[in-house]
This record gives structure tokens, C-alpha cells and sequence, in this order.
């Protein structure tokens, strides 16, 4: 009898065992299926932009500047924020250094845009990648925009602080933005400290009232930011 209960529990684990094998599997299967489909959705995302840019670039859009950049040059209403120049947003979220390089002839080279203001990194820091594999992809970006547009000038953004489960990162930012002042002394370019005014010296963290969510900017973010940029621009640009 105990010989035909223990079978019957061996049997009931194996069961169990299996069971939970066969949903552990079908819920792997089931996250590289949405992340796979999250890269689609991404590249499609990116091609439609870029192909955006290519007519506003053939049409002679005549821009004094371009902005460059990830979700937080994406989400920027260029019209509200910066409605008194001829400018094109060239932002797409999402992206990092080495979407940008990969981008930059249609994104910026085509447009021959008076000023480029630069705005990554971010999802770079965050994902991971190394200050030196970020700041060798800075120079790659930078060295290539002189090469292009040799009259263009170039606004260069810090990295913004962040806050809530991502300002365990700010220490990183800190250190990259310190990499990014140098690089923009070396290279000739504006560099715009935006994120001291976003950050609460107490807390070391992105204000409250200028994130969404400790990442992306609220109005009164981006606020803070073009008032930051348009006085480098305001030089760039002679004004």
C-alpha cells in the first residue's frame, strides 16, 4: 500500500513538474514573441521617420536648426518650445548613440541645418553600455557632423537626471555629462548644462514636477530646457 501511494505522489510531481515545465517554456516562448515583435514595431517605427526626413529634406526645408536626439527630442513640441525658429524635429525614441550614427546622413547631413542641437545617451546609460563605448560613439557622431556641415554649429545637451527606480543611474550621468563638457571644449561646440536646473540638490533626483515617471519630461521640463538651450542657441544663431 505505501509502495502504491508513493508511486501515486511520484507520478502526481512528475505531473506537476511538467506542467509547470510546459507553461515555464510557453511563457519564454510567448516573451521572445513580444520582444521580437517590440523590435519590429521599433525598426518600423525608425524607417517611417526616417523617411519623413527624406521629404522634408528634398522639399528644401531651409531649417536654421535641427534637434537630434531620443523620446526626450521626440516628445518636444518643437512648435511650442521653440516656435520662433525654423526647425525640424529629428528625435525618435527609443533610439541611442548608435542608432543616431547609423541615421545622422538623412537626419542631418541632407538637412544642412544652420545649428544641430544634440540631445544622447540616455538609453545608452541605462541599457548598460560603458561611459567609453558612449563617448567613442560621441566622437564618432560629432566628428562626422564636422565633417559634413563644417559651418554648422552644435548644441550639445547633458544628459538629464533622472529619478525613481532610474536615479540609481545618476551617479553614471554625472560622469558621462562630465566626458561630454570636455569632448564639447575639444570639438568647438556649445555645451548646455541641462541638468543642473532639473535636478533637487536634496534629493539628487529629477524634480518631481518637471518628470513624468523619473525619465521623460513634463511641460514644465521642457520648460526649463529650451529656456537653457535657446541662450546657446541665441549665440549660435548671432541674435
Amino acid at each position: 500500500m505505501k509502495k502504491r501511494i508513493i508511486a501515486i505522489i511520484c507520478i502526481v510531481l512528475a505531473a506537476a513538474a511538467c506542467v509547470g515545465l510546459f507553461f515555464g517554456v510557453s511563457s519564454c516562448i510567448k516573451s521572445r514573441k513580444e520582444a521580437a515583435e517590440r523590435k519590429r514595431l521599433m525598426r518600423k517605427y525608425v524607417e517611417n521617420k526616417k523617411a519623413i526626413y527624406a521629404e522634408e529634406n528634398a522639399a528644401g526645408g531651409d531649417y536654421e536648426i535641427i534637434f537630434l536626439g531620443d523620446s526626450l527630442t521626440d516628445g518636444c513640441d518643437i512648435a511650442k518650445y521653440y516656435g520662433e525658429y525654423r526647425a525640424s524635429n529629428r528625435g525618435i525614441g527609443g533610439d541611442t548613440t548608435y542608432g543616431l550614427i547609423e541615421r545622422l546622413q538623412v537626419s542631418a547631413f541632407d538637412a544642412h541645418p544652420q545649428v544641430i542641437v544634440l540631445l544622447i545617451g540616455g538609453n545608452d546609460i541605462l541599457g548598460g553600455k560603458s561611459i567609453e563605448s558612449v563617448c567613442k560613439n560621441y566622437e564618432t557622431i560629432i566628428t562626422g557632423i564636422r565633417q559634413h556641415l563644417p559651418d554648422t554649429a552644435i548644441v550639445w545637451c547633458s544628459l538629464s537626471p533622472l529619478g525613481n527606480d532610474w536615479a540609481k543611474h545618476n551617479e553614471t550621468v554625472i560622469r558621462c555629462n562630465e566626458r561630454i563638457r570636455q569632448l564639447a571644449e575639444k570639438y568647438g561646440c556649445a555645451f548646455v548644462d541641462i541638468f543642473s536646473p532639473l535636478c533637487n540638490a536634496q534629493t539628487g533626483e529629477i524634480y518631481e514636477e518637471y518628470t513624468v515617471e523619473g525619465v521623460h519630461f513634463t511641460d514644465a521640463g521642457y520648460n526649463v530646457v529650451s529656456a537653457a538651450v535657446k541662450e546657446a542657441l541665441c549665440e549660435a544663431l548671432g541674435h
